[in-house]
């Protein structure tokens, strides 16, 4: 296996103006190694500290009263960064989820995130299934990923059902089951080559080996397959 790390993300925010009034209100990373989930994961609601409209506490469950009194997201910025490091980030729809936290990282003094480091999942579905549907939803459906912890769209929610889209456009539970089967193999032929302690006594007595060579002379005579063998070798 190759451990290659990713962190599968998603936000949520106050609407779609990134590089305007709208703000982040939460923040969910899953960390992944060879497309599996490890467990680790990163979550953080953020005080947009603007108004949320009816529509999107409908969406998100997120209110302004809940809100109020969580942090910034610069107070949170060096807690996501260190957790995200260098890994690349994959998401649905990344542009927007890249729109929105490079705007918060460059309003908190921080550089912003290249393009190139995205993974969007959605480019990729539409590669897979052009034409089709390619909501997350859609796609949970398609791959049969039970959608029963999501009753909103949480960002921790979403990151973790969107590492099991994942997975599925990869390759799916195949890919993960040959990643562990390989796993597997590994160590089967690290113990199979290990040199045995104490070595085995011969099996054949001496006057049988001597019987076994007499044998080989008066009747295979030069036509001894390992003759030929080494004959060719050495021209």
């Amino acid at each position: 296996m190759s451990g290659v790390r990713e962190i599968a993300f998603d936000t949520e925010t106050t609407g779609f103006d990134a590089r305007g009034e709208d703000r982040i209100t939460e923040i969910g990373c899953v960390e992944l190694i060879d497309f599996l989930p490890t467990g680790k994961t990163w979550h953080a609601h953020v005080n947009p500290q603007r108004e949320i409209s009816a529509r999107v506490t409908e969406i998100t469950g997120l209110t302004e009263e809940f809100l109020k009194d969580k942090p910034l997201f610069k107070d949170i910025a060096d807690e996501f960064r260190a957790f995200v490091e260098d890994s690349p980030m994959v998401a649905h729809n990344a542009d927007f989820d890249r729109g929105f936290i490079n705007a918060e990282l460059e309003r908190a003094d921080f550089d912003p995130y290249p393009r190139k480091r995205f993974i969007d999942t959605l480019v990729l579905a539409r590669q897979k299934f052009p034409g089709a549907s390619n909501s997350l939803d859609a796609l949970c459906k398609r791959f049969d990923i039970s959608l029963a912890s999501r009753s909103t769209h949480g960002a921790l929610i979403d990151a973790e059902l969107l590492a099991k889209v994942y997975l599925e456009l990869k390759g799916g539970r195949a890919r993960s089951f040959d990643l562990e089967s390989e796993k597997r193999v590994v160590e089967i032929v690290s113990v199979a080559v290990r040199a045995r302690p104490t070595p085995l006594n011969p099996l054949l007595t001496e006057e049988e080996r001597k019987t076994h060579e007499k044998f080989i002379v008066n009747t295979l005579k030069e036509n001894a397959i390992w003759k030929r063998s080494a004959d060719y070798m050495d021209n």
